[in-house]
């Protein structure tokens, strides 16, 4: 290599190398949760078959009857929401809040019998998802989450840059296949360097759909979407758009694109009273609302009904926003009326859960999670086989002259992701303040 390139190659080298030392904790408990989460179906199929099975038969209560069953036996709960059953053999779900607590009621809907009470907080998959989402540490593991994701990125570009080929004669061995007959260090970096580049479009998919939930980012992005116009368009509204500061995310877990929708108010009169819950259903069905939605009732005089179903496939998610007096629709959002960025983010997100297209996007997608595992693990090896003792045994860095690229490169990552900039400026920080300055850790550090 020229001077200049090998200058940049140490540096990239020792960026990947920190990059991957902070990350890979992080990227298992991310690629274990996350491929627990997809089978998310099958697993509460099995886990609360019990609850959701019903045996057929000729006539179902009403909506109105079977939530009257659940107050009377819950005196003390607020009803909050209905999930009729989804098919003859399933069970009604009724949402229930007492105090701080919210439960879900599972209810027959032939004969009104309350099968089982379940605390919300006790839902096995719920929590992997918070693990997942935000280490079950609120709003603090969110950032961080975030925070590694972005990191990834600069992962994947560093370890790109260091795999790619620069002998002029192009060899698939250790480049697109590992060397078994290679052995020792040479294997070592293959089973690293070899899958993470077949793994590298799926996990920058992984990234760029799973972000825009992000606490942080996420909802800037989702702010941009909405006032760049690729929003919810008039037409969604009977009448002029609300103007209203409560969201529809407020109410209850909606698609993406309809989080941020305003929610409209009901026109209050005199003497009228709320309609049945029977009609709100009726009114689902006959403006063809797939099975599975949700009905969230209004808990103040002007409320409205919230109807939201967030199915497997994105081209069938709606959210609708009812009058509760007259069970006029005043908002009628679908796929058709998202955005161009609306809809990909919406099929991004359903692919991301691997719900589109069933079976075969779980497993793709939980294949795509296993190999992450086994990257991770393979660098941490690579990296503990050549670590000298009593240090970190970090690459030592290259001029900065020659890698003034590759730090404008940084600087624009850390601009698009803020939380990135932010902790590059502690890096830099830390590294001109306290390592450069400190004989050990200089030397721990390989400074």
């Amino acid at each position: 290599m020229k001077k200049k390139t090998t200058e940049l190659y140490k540096t990239i080298w020792r960026w990947h190398f920190y990059a991957g030392i902070f990350v890979a904790p992080f990227l298992i408990v991310l690629a274990i949760t996350g491929g627990t989460y997809l089978f998310k179906p099958q697993i509460e199929q099995a886990l609360y078959h019990s609850y959701y099975e019903v045996k057929e038969e000729s006539t179902k209560m009403d909506a109105d009857a079977q939530v009257a069953v659940v107050q009377k036996q819950y005196p003390e709960g607020t009803v909050t929401s209905f999930k009729p059953s989804s098919s003859p053999t399933r069970s009604s779900e009724v949402g229930l809040a007492e105090g701080d607590a919210t439960y879900t009621v599972f209810l027959n809907p032939y004969n009104g019998e309350v099968i089982k009470k379940l605390d919300n907080h006790d839902r096995i998959m719920d929590r992997i998802e918070e693990l997942h989402g935000e280490l079950m540490v609120g709003t603090w593991g969110d950032r961080l989450v975030e925070l590694v994701t972005c990191w990834v990125i600069v992962l994947i570009i560093t370890g790109v840059y260091l795999w790619f080929p620069r002998k002029s004669k192009k060899e698939k061995g250790g480049t697109f296949l590992i060397r078994f007959n290679k052995g020792g260090r040479a294997l070592r970096r293959d089973l690293h360097a070899v899958p993470a580049v077949w793994l590298t479009a799926g996990i920058v998919f992984l990234i760029a759909t799973g972000l825009p939930w992000s606490g942080f980012w996420g909802t800037n992005f989702q702010s941009i979407v909405t006032n760049t116009g690729q929003g919810y368009p008039p037409s969604i509204w009977t009448g002029n758009p609300p103007d209203s500061v409560t969201q529809t995310k407020d109410l209850t877990k909606v698609p993406w694109a309809a989080e941020t929708l305003e929610v409209p108010k009901s026109t209050v009169i005199p003497n009228y009273e709320r309609v049945s819950l029977t009609t709100i259903e009726e009114n689902a069905e006959k403006r063809g609302v797939p099975e599975g939605y949700k009905i969230v009732m209004p808990q103040t005089a002007e409320g409205v009904y919230t109807i939201s179903a967030f199915p497997n496939k994105a081209q069938d998610e709606v959210t609708m926003h009812l009058d509760q007096y007259t069970g006029a629709v005043l908002t009628d959002y679908r796929y058709d009326n998202y955005g161009w960025m609306g809809k990909a983010i919406a099929l991004g997100i359903t692919l991301h859960k691997g719900t589109q297209f069933g079976l075969i996007n779980q497993l793709i997608s939980v294949l795509i999670c296993i190999g992450i595992v086994l990257v991770v693990c393979s660098g941490i090896y690579l990296w503990w086989k050549r670590k000298p003792s009593h240090q970190l045994g970090a690459p030592k860095s290259g001029s900065a002259r020659h890698a003034y690229g590759f730090y404008i490169l940084l600087v624009v990552l850390g601009i698009i992701f803020p939380l990135v900039g932010l902790s590059l400026i502690v890096i830099f920080l830390l590294d001109f303040l306290v390592i450069r300055r400190v004989a050990k850790l200089k030397k721990f550090f390989n400074a």
